[in-house]
């Protein structure tokens, strides 16, 4: 009778526990990417605590570390690209950047003369020269303006905020070639950036040749990096007091382009890789794809060509230390008008925020559209059904997941983004997102940038910008 008893007493949790698991069941199987929600996740987890207190202890996955766990952990790097064309159409500056949530900005894009090596600005009107309120006409001597003046205000009230001259890019890569062959093309590379370093108020070089593509360009690539390297520290030697320039990379995340890079050897120079982990798929392929998935897909092979674990584990199999890949996201969607959906053919791309089928992720998702979660290839998307429209994108709940997969799964780096004008603000953002998975501000790369510029033609960036 007692047993009998005691089975009475549990039946009602038993039915409860039952119900609540078979409701967290049907959510995920037919709502995946509610499952994500650190909203509804934590409802789901209060409300199977509340039947059963204090028989178990729930953590939230996406919930911040502990202040002990923070204490812990490496430090997060947070990485935006800034490209000097935005200030123009898209109406984005580089005050309306998240200074405080990120530690890079990689100033895009300087670019390569291909006959001598030497590296130059794009847009002088954009780097250097226009003003903007705050900015006087009438100051004395030769002064420094543009967005280049902005981000060296904002590294003077963000300590930790590192600004780096990014060279290069996919329009600008066929120039690395012939320079970097030789020692004299080589020379002269290294020391114009440098020269933009000390000018400008650069923190480092970050490097974008897209791609190398033979072994010996592979080689060249190396000895290219050396020498910015070794003309950096050249510098920092004739400093008041010496500073560590850093050097990135933006890498690929393809096999046909990783191969035949030499990553050992550039990674004895480089202080971190910026994965490219996006453009999977888009307009070049014959069927709809996942553009930004970390995972393939077994279940639907052609939709994930690419995928962001394998690129990872090779860049680690050739001895990359996890803390050094900084996983690349994109602030955009690719799309796919007349399609079925994943792995099916489409009819074209249609029109986009700025180009032909590319929309700025605050512009998604499209009207109309429902957002899906893609667990098996961990990847979302929205769909239109009246156009039969796919767009690839990373959503708030993705973006949370990929953080977490960064932060525990895989002990990486950090997170990077193409590119910044893109971005929502508030609760949709997707780098304040990213930065609260990983544990919020106090968890990302402090080390100090440089502010002292003694060596600089500009007036105002030498003294410090006293009128600002």
């Amino acid at each position: 009778m007692p047993r009998l008893r005691t089975l009475r007493t549990l039946l009602p949790y038993i039915f409860a526990v039952t119900a609540a698991l078979l409701a967290v069941f049907i959510l995920t199987h037919n709502y995946p990417s509610l499952f994500l929600s650190s909203h509804l996740s934590q409802a789901l987890l209060i409300l199977t605590n509340r039947l059963l207190p204090g028989c178990f202890t729930f953590h939230s996955p996406v919930s911040p570390p502990s202040t002990a766990e923070v204490n812990m952990a490496h430090q997060f790097r947070t990485v935006a690209y800034f490209v000097n064309w935005a200030i123009y159409g898209r109406k984005h500056r580089p005050q309306d950047l998240p200074a405080e949530k990120l530690t890079h900005v990689l100033y895009a894009f300087a670019n390569v003369r291909p006959e001598s090596g030497e590296v130059y600005l794009t847009d002088t009107w954009a780097d250097t020269d226009i003003h903007w309120e705050g900015d006087s006409w009438n100051d004395v001597g030769t002064n420094l303006y543009g967005c280049l003046k902005q981000l060296n205000l904002l590294k003077r009230r963000n300590r930790q905020l590192k600004v780096l001259l990014s060279v290069g890019g996919w329009t600008y890569s066929s120039n690395f070639k012939q320079p970097a062959s030789t020692p004299q093309g080589r020379a002269n590379f290294a020391n114009s950036c440098v020269e933009l370093i000390k000018n400008l108020g650069f923190d480092g070089i970050d490097v974008d040749w897209e791609y190398p593509q033979s072994q010996a360009e592979a080689a060249d690539f190396v000895a290219l990096l050396y020498a910015v390297r070794e003309a950096m520290d050249a510098y920092s030697r004739t400093l008041p007091t010496p500073y560590h320039f850093e050097l990135t990379v933006a890498c690929p995340a393809g096999p046909q382009n990783f191969m035949k890079l030499d990553i050992p050897g550039m990674d004895r120079v480089l202080d971190f890789w910026n994965l490219m982990a996006y453009d999977f798929a888009g307009s070049w392929d014959s069927v709809a794809g996942h553009q930004a998935n970390l995972y393939p897909s077994a279940s639907n092979p052609r939709a994930t060509p690419f995928s962001a674990v394998a690129a990872v584990d090779y860049y680690l199999s050739r001895g990359v230390a996890p803390s050094k890949i900084v996983v690349g996201m994109p602030l955009y969607g690719r799309a796919f008008q007349g399609t079925e959906g994943l792995g099916h053919p489409y009819s074209g791309v249609g029109e986009g925020t700025w180009e032909n089928g590319v929309h700025d992720y605050k512009k998604l998702p499209l009207p109309g559209a429902t957002e899906y979660f893609d667990r098996e290839a961990r990847a979302s998307y929205c769909y239109e059904p009246r156009t039969r429209t796919l767009v690839s994108y990373d959503t708030v709940d993705m973006a949370r997941t990929k953080a977490w997969w960064i932060r525990e799964e895989r002990r990486l780096g950090g997170a990077m983004w193409w590119e910044s004008s893109a971005d929502k603000e508030g609760r949709e953002s997707l780098i304040g997102n990213v930065v609260d998975v990983l544990g919020g501000p106090g968890v990302l790369d402090r080390r100090p940038n440089l502010i002292e510029y003694p060596y600089t033609k500009y007036d105002n960036l030498r003294a410090g910008f006293p009128n600002n």
